[in-house]
Protein backbone atom coordinates (compact mmCIF):
# COMPACT_ATOMS: atom_id res chain seq x y z
CA UNK A 1 0.00 0.00 0.00
CA UNK A 2 1.35 3.43 -0.99
CA UNK A 3 2.33 5.80 1.78
CA UNK A 4 0.23 8.96 2.04
CA UNK A 5 0.99 12.66 2.30
CA UNK A 6 -1.94 14.48 3.88
CA UNK A 7 -2.76 17.91 2.41
CA UNK A 8 -4.92 20.12 4.65
CA UNK A 9 -6.38 23.34 3.25
CA UNK A 10 -6.86 26.46 5.35
CA UNK A 11 -7.47 29.03 2.59
CA UNK A 12 -5.25 32.09 2.27
CA UNK A 13 -3.63 33.82 -0.72
CA UNK A 14 -2.43 30.51 -2.13
CA UNK A 15 -6.13 29.76 -2.72
CA UNK A 16 -7.02 33.32 -3.74
CA UNK A 17 -8.23 34.68 -7.08
CA UNK A 18 -8.41 38.11 -8.74
CA UNK A 19 -10.38 39.39 -11.75
CA UNK A 20 -7.14 40.00 -13.64
CA UNK A 21 -4.12 37.72 -13.91
CA UNK A 22 -1.95 40.80 -13.58
CA UNK A 23 -3.43 41.80 -10.21
CA UNK A 24 -1.32 40.56 -7.30
CA UNK A 25 -2.88 42.66 -4.55
CA UNK A 26 -6.57 43.20 -5.37
CA UNK A 27 -7.54 39.57 -4.97
CA UNK A 28 -9.92 37.70 -2.70
CA UNK A 29 -8.25 35.09 -0.51
CA UNK A 30 -9.51 31.55 0.10
CA UNK A 31 -11.48 30.91 -3.09
CA UNK A 32 -10.08 27.57 -4.27
CA UNK A 33 -10.21 24.27 -2.40
CA UNK A 34 -7.07 22.33 -1.55
CA UNK A 35 -7.90 19.65 -4.13
CA UNK A 36 -7.87 22.31 -6.86
CA UNK A 37 -4.50 23.54 -5.57
CA UNK A 38 -3.03 20.06 -5.89
CA UNK A 39 -4.28 19.77 -9.45
CA UNK A 40 -2.78 23.15 -10.37
CA UNK A 41 0.73 22.27 -9.15
CA UNK A 42 2.39 20.57 -12.16
CA UNK A 43 5.56 19.66 -10.28
CA UNK A 44 3.76 18.03 -7.38
CA UNK A 45 3.16 14.60 -8.89
CA UNK A 46 6.83 14.28 -9.80
CA UNK A 47 7.73 14.98 -6.17
CA UNK A 48 5.12 12.56 -4.82
CA UNK A 49 6.21 9.71 -7.08
CA UNK A 50 4.50 6.56 -5.82
CA UNK A 51 3.13 8.30 -2.73
CA UNK A 52 -0.57 9.11 -2.63
CA UNK A 53 -2.03 12.54 -1.86
CA UNK A 54 -5.00 12.72 0.48
CA UNK A 55 -6.63 16.16 0.61
CA UNK A 56 -9.04 17.67 3.14
CA UNK A 57 -10.39 21.19 3.51
CA UNK A 58 -10.21 22.15 7.20
CA UNK A 59 -11.06 25.85 6.83
CA UNK A 60 -11.52 28.28 3.95
CA UNK A 61 -10.50 31.62 5.36
CA UNK A 62 -8.29 34.67 4.94
CA UNK A 63 -5.71 33.95 7.63
CA UNK A 64 -5.98 37.43 9.16
CA UNK A 65 -9.44 36.33 10.33
CA UNK A 66 -8.41 33.10 12.03
CA UNK A 67 -9.90 32.42 15.47
CA UNK A 68 -9.09 29.84 18.13
CA UNK A 69 -11.78 27.46 16.85
CA UNK A 70 -9.93 27.27 13.51
CA UNK A 71 -6.73 26.31 15.32
CA UNK A 72 -8.64 23.69 17.28
CA UNK A 73 -10.06 22.18 14.09
CA UNK A 74 -6.62 22.12 12.47
CA UNK A 75 -4.92 20.58 15.50
CA UNK A 76 -7.48 17.77 15.56
CA UNK A 77 -7.03 16.95 11.88
CA UNK A 78 -3.23 17.15 11.95
CA UNK A 79 -3.18 14.83 14.97
CA UNK A 80 -5.53 12.44 13.18
CA UNK A 81 -3.28 12.17 10.13
CA UNK A 82 -0.01 11.95 12.04
CA UNK A 83 -1.42 9.07 14.06
CA UNK A 84 -2.15 7.06 10.91
CA UNK A 85 0.51 4.47 10.14
CA UNK A 86 0.15 4.99 6.37
CA UNK A 87 0.72 8.78 6.53
CA UNK A 88 4.33 9.87 6.15
CA UNK A 89 3.76 13.60 6.69
CA UNK A 90 1.26 16.47 6.52
CA UNK A 91 1.31 19.59 4.33
CA UNK A 92 -0.90 22.57 5.24
CA UNK A 93 -1.79 25.33 2.78
CA UNK A 94 -2.23 28.55 4.77
CA UNK A 95 -2.41 32.31 4.45
CA UNK A 96 0.80 34.22 5.06
CA UNK A 97 -0.50 36.86 7.50
CA UNK A 98 -0.76 34.59 10.54
CA UNK A 99 1.18 31.57 9.27
CA UNK A 100 3.93 32.05 11.87
CA UNK A 101 1.32 31.99 14.65
CA UNK A 102 -0.36 28.81 13.41
CA UNK A 103 3.01 27.11 12.95
CA UNK A 104 4.09 27.96 16.48
CA UNK A 105 0.72 26.92 17.92
CA UNK A 106 0.93 23.51 16.23
CA UNK A 107 4.50 23.03 17.47
CA UNK A 108 3.19 23.49 21.01
CA UNK A 109 -0.20 21.82 20.69
CA UNK A 110 0.59 18.51 18.98
CA UNK A 111 1.92 15.55 20.93
CA UNK A 112 5.74 15.58 20.75
CA UNK A 113 5.87 11.83 20.16
CA UNK A 114 4.04 12.42 16.87
CA UNK A 115 6.19 15.39 15.82
CA UNK A 116 9.36 13.44 16.59
CA UNK A 117 8.53 10.94 13.86
CA UNK A 118 6.75 12.90 11.12
CA UNK A 119 6.81 16.43 9.70
CA UNK A 120 4.06 19.03 9.56
CA UNK A 121 4.91 21.45 6.75
CA UNK A 122 3.03 24.72 6.32
CA UNK A 123 3.24 26.47 2.97
CA UNK A 124 1.68 29.53 1.40
CA UNK A 125 1.84 32.06 -1.42
CA UNK A 126 2.34 35.78 -1.81
CA UNK A 127 0.60 35.81 -5.18
CA UNK A 128 -2.95 34.54 -5.74
CA UNK A 129 -3.58 31.36 -7.69
CA UNK A 130 -4.91 33.45 -10.60
CA UNK A 131 -1.65 35.40 -10.95
CA UNK A 132 0.59 35.15 -14.02
CA UNK A 133 3.41 34.72 -11.51
CA UNK A 134 1.67 32.48 -8.97
CA UNK A 135 4.18 31.16 -6.45
CA UNK A 136 1.79 28.75 -4.74
CA UNK A 137 2.35 25.73 -7.02
CA UNK A 138 6.13 25.83 -6.54
CA UNK A 139 5.81 26.30 -2.79
CA UNK A 140 3.36 23.40 -2.62
CA UNK A 141 5.73 21.08 -4.49
CA UNK A 142 8.64 22.18 -2.27
CA UNK A 143 6.57 21.53 0.87
CA UNK A 144 5.79 18.03 -0.36
CA UNK A 145 9.49 17.43 -0.99
CA UNK A 146 10.25 18.38 2.62
CA UNK A 147 7.41 16.25 3.97
CA UNK A 148 8.87 13.24 2.14
CA UNK A 149 12.50 13.89 3.02
CA UNK A 150 14.07 11.08 5.11
CA UNK A 151 14.29 12.09 8.78
CA UNK A 152 12.00 15.11 8.41
CA UNK A 153 10.13 15.93 11.62
CA UNK A 154 8.66 18.79 13.63
CA UNK A 155 6.63 21.77 12.47
CA UNK A 156 8.19 23.57 9.51
CA UNK A 157 7.38 26.41 7.12
CA UNK A 158 8.38 26.26 3.44
CA UNK A 159 8.27 29.37 1.26
CA UNK A 160 10.40 30.61 -1.67
CA UNK A 161 12.72 27.62 -1.49
CA UNK A 162 13.57 28.10 2.19
CA UNK A 163 12.72 25.86 5.13
CA UNK A 164 12.05 27.54 8.46
CA UNK A 165 11.47 26.17 11.96
CA UNK A 166 8.18 27.19 13.60
CA UNK A 167 9.83 28.78 16.64
CA UNK A 168 11.95 31.15 14.52
CA UNK A 169 9.95 32.05 11.41
CA UNK A 170 8.26 35.40 10.93
CA UNK A 171 6.77 37.30 8.03
CA UNK A 172 8.99 40.26 7.24
CA UNK A 173 7.68 41.66 3.96
CA UNK A 174 4.17 42.61 2.80
CA UNK A 175 4.66 41.98 -0.93
CA UNK A 176 7.73 40.13 -2.18
CA UNK A 177 7.50 36.35 -2.67
CA UNK A 178 10.44 35.69 -0.31
CA UNK A 179 8.47 37.11 2.61
CA UNK A 180 9.69 34.98 5.53
CA UNK A 181 12.81 35.09 7.67
CA UNK A 182 14.14 33.23 10.69
CA UNK A 183 16.16 36.03 12.24
CA UNK A 184 19.58 35.21 13.61
CA UNK A 185 18.87 31.47 13.38
CA UNK A 186 18.46 31.62 9.62
CA UNK A 187 16.59 29.03 7.56
CA UNK A 188 17.19 25.40 8.53
CA UNK A 189 17.43 24.32 4.92
CA UNK A 190 16.73 24.92 1.26
CA UNK A 191 14.71 23.13 -1.40
CA UNK A 192 16.53 22.98 -4.73
CA UNK A 193 14.84 21.26 -7.69
CA UNK A 194 12.88 19.01 -5.37
CA UNK A 195 15.85 18.08 -3.20
CA UNK A 196 16.40 19.24 0.36
CA UNK A 197 19.72 20.73 1.44
CA UNK A 198 19.87 20.95 5.20
CA UNK A 199 21.77 23.80 6.88
CA UNK A 200 20.86 22.64 10.39
CA UNK A 201 19.12 19.57 11.79
CA UNK A 202 15.36 19.12 11.81
CA UNK A 203 13.91 20.40 15.13
CA UNK A 204 13.74 17.90 17.96
CA UNK A 205 10.37 18.22 19.73
CA UNK A 206 10.40 18.67 23.50
CA UNK A 207 9.23 15.27 24.74
CA UNK A 208 8.44 16.74 28.17
CA UNK A 209 5.93 19.09 26.59
CA UNK A 210 2.41 17.79 26.95
CA UNK A 211 0.01 17.90 24.01
CA UNK A 212 -2.81 20.40 24.35
CA UNK A 213 -6.19 18.91 25.23
CA UNK A 214 -8.10 20.78 22.56
CA UNK A 215 -11.52 19.47 23.55
CA UNK A 216 -11.03 20.61 27.15
CA UNK A 217 -9.68 23.97 25.99
CA UNK A 218 -12.67 24.52 23.75
CA UNK A 219 -15.04 23.52 26.54
CA UNK A 220 -13.54 25.79 29.20
CA UNK A 221 -12.65 28.65 26.87
CA UNK A 222 -9.26 29.82 25.65
CA UNK A 223 -7.57 32.17 28.13
CA UNK A 224 -7.77 35.75 26.92
CA UNK A 225 -4.29 37.21 26.46
CA UNK A 226 -3.83 40.61 24.82
CA UNK A 227 -0.77 41.90 22.95
CA UNK A 228 0.33 45.52 23.39
CA UNK A 229 3.20 47.59 21.96
CA UNK A 230 5.36 50.05 23.85
CA UNK A 231 6.50 53.10 21.91
CA UNK A 232 7.44 56.77 22.28
CA UNK A 233 4.51 58.53 23.91
CA UNK A 234 2.90 55.28 25.07
CA UNK A 235 0.68 55.46 28.13
CA UNK A 236 -1.10 53.06 30.42
CA UNK A 237 -4.50 53.99 28.95
CA UNK A 238 -4.93 50.74 27.01
CA UNK A 239 -3.93 48.65 30.03
CA UNK A 240 -6.33 50.51 32.30
CA UNK A 241 -9.10 50.15 29.70
CA UNK A 242 -8.48 46.39 29.55
CA UNK A 243 -8.73 46.18 33.35
CA UNK A 244 -12.02 48.11 33.36
CA UNK A 245 -13.63 46.25 30.47
CA UNK A 246 -16.43 43.87 31.34
CA UNK A 247 -16.07 41.56 28.36
CA UNK A 248 -17.48 38.06 28.24
CA UNK A 249 -13.97 36.55 28.34
CA UNK A 250 -12.06 37.74 31.39
CA UNK A 251 -8.56 39.09 30.79
CA UNK A 252 -5.93 36.58 31.94
CA UNK A 253 -2.69 37.88 30.52
CA UNK A 254 -0.89 40.70 28.72
CA UNK A 255 2.17 40.48 26.49
CA UNK A 256 4.03 43.71 25.79
CA UNK A 257 6.37 44.01 22.82
CA UNK A 258 8.79 46.49 24.35
CA UNK A 259 11.36 48.78 22.81
CA UNK A 260 14.94 47.56 22.53
CA UNK A 261 15.68 45.03 25.24
CA UNK A 262 12.05 44.71 26.26
CA UNK A 263 11.89 48.10 27.93
CA UNK A 264 8.46 49.63 28.54
CA UNK A 265 7.32 53.26 28.78
CA UNK A 266 7.13 54.24 32.45
CA UNK A 267 3.41 55.11 32.39
CA UNK A 268 2.58 51.79 30.78
CA UNK A 269 4.82 50.01 33.32
CA UNK A 270 2.84 51.48 36.20
CA UNK A 271 -0.44 50.31 34.67
CA UNK A 272 1.02 46.84 34.03
CA UNK A 273 2.16 46.63 37.65
CA UNK A 274 -1.42 47.33 38.68
CA UNK A 275 -2.62 44.59 36.31
CA UNK A 276 -0.12 42.19 37.83
CA UNK A 277 -1.35 43.01 41.34
CA UNK A 278 -4.85 42.13 40.14
CA UNK A 279 -3.71 38.67 39.08
CA UNK A 280 -3.09 39.34 35.40
CA UNK A 281 -0.01 37.57 34.02
CA UNK A 282 2.38 40.02 32.32
CA UNK A 283 5.15 39.02 29.92
CA UNK A 284 7.50 41.31 28.05
CA UNK A 285 9.35 40.68 24.81
CA UNK A 286 11.15 42.86 22.26
CA UNK A 287 9.63 44.44 19.19
CA UNK A 288 13.03 44.16 17.47
CA UNK A 289 13.16 41.80 14.50
CA UNK A 290 16.40 40.19 15.64
CA UNK A 291 17.69 39.09 19.04
CA UNK A 292 15.78 38.51 22.25
CA UNK A 293 15.39 40.08 25.68
CA UNK A 294 18.56 39.77 27.78
CA UNK A 295 17.42 39.45 31.38
CA UNK A 296 18.90 41.93 33.83
CA UNK A 297 19.39 44.85 31.47
CA UNK A 298 15.93 46.37 31.58
CA UNK A 299 14.64 48.85 34.11
CA UNK A 300 13.72 47.66 37.60
CA UNK A 301 10.01 47.80 36.87
CA UNK A 302 10.19 45.98 33.52
CA UNK A 303 12.41 43.40 35.14
CA UNK A 304 9.50 42.35 37.36
CA UNK A 305 7.65 41.04 34.32
CA UNK A 306 8.50 37.65 32.83
CA UNK A 307 10.86 38.05 29.87
CA UNK A 308 10.15 35.94 26.79
CA UNK A 309 12.57 35.12 23.98
CA UNK A 310 9.68 34.81 21.53
CA UNK A 311 8.18 37.43 19.26
CA UNK A 312 5.12 39.19 20.63
CA UNK A 313 2.60 37.11 18.66
CA UNK A 314 4.24 33.83 19.66
CA UNK A 315 4.70 34.89 23.28
CA UNK A 316 0.94 35.53 23.39
CA UNK A 317 0.30 31.93 22.29
CA UNK A 318 2.84 30.55 24.77
CA UNK A 319 1.29 32.48 27.67
CA UNK A 320 -2.21 31.46 26.64
CA UNK A 321 -1.25 27.78 26.60
CA UNK A 322 0.64 28.08 29.90
CA UNK A 323 -2.37 29.61 31.63
CA UNK A 324 -4.65 26.94 30.16
CA UNK A 325 -2.36 24.15 31.37
CA UNK A 326 -2.50 25.48 34.95
CA UNK A 327 -6.28 25.21 35.18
Amino acid sequence: MAEIVGFLGMGGTIAGTAHSAGDNVGYTAAQLGVQALLQSAPGLQRILGTHRALAEQVCQIDSKNLVSADWAALQRRVTHYLARSDVIGVVITHGTDTLEETAYFLSRAIAPELLALKPVVLTCAMRPASSLNADGPGNLADAAAVALWPGACGVLVVCAGKIHIAAHVQKIHPYRVDAFDSGEAGPMGLVEEGRVRLLTAFPAPDREQAAVDIDALQATGWPRVELLLSHAGASGALVRALLRAEDEAALRGIVVAGTGNGSIHSDMEQALEQAQRQGIRVWRTSRCAYGQVVVGSASARSGSFTASSLSGVKARIALMLEIAAQH
